[in-house]
């Protein structure tokens, strides 16, 4: 194959840049580059692994999350903790499920505007399971 598309980077149309920033620096993104003040237009935001991005949708242009039908899948090594640091953050955070595709624990809440947020508790063990099912030695 030539030439690769790269960098993927799901956009997320939302009602308050600012806000949105807010909460997702609460799930471990940094802003790299913004445009744009009060209010912003859009904002580039990076975490381990991956990107996001938020454009401020236009008038004539209502959020509408479900319609949108974006699940943003993440997983973190300790599921406890950044459970409670979103509540200290004044986040509305459920309890820990245990789906038997995610026994290890899965949050599922939603940004500011309603979109799905899934989290996994991907420690050690699972990733060694995981190695395993697929047939490679640990890395």
């Amino acid at each position: 194959m030539g030439v690769k598309a790269g960098w993927s980077t799901p956009m997320f149309h939302v009602a308050d840049v600012e806000r949105s920033i807010k909460f997702y620096e609460l799930l471990g993104f940094e802003t790299i580059d913004a445009e744009g003040c009060g209010p912003m237009g859009w904002a580039r935001l990076h975490c381990e692994g991956g990107a996001i991005m938020l454009l401020r949708a236009e008038e004539g242009h209502a959020v509408n999350a479900t319609a949108q039908g974006v699940i943003l899948y993440m997983y973190v090594t300790d599921l406890e903790t950044l459970r409670a640091q979103l509540i200290a953050g004044g986040i509305e955070v459920p309890p820990i499920a245990h789906p038997g595709y995610m026994p290890s624990g899965e949050l599922n809440l939603f940004d500011p505007d309603g979109y799905h947020v899934s989290i996994g508790h991907w420690g050690e063990k699972e990733h060694q399971a995981w190695l395993k099912k697929i047939g490679r030695a640990k890395l």
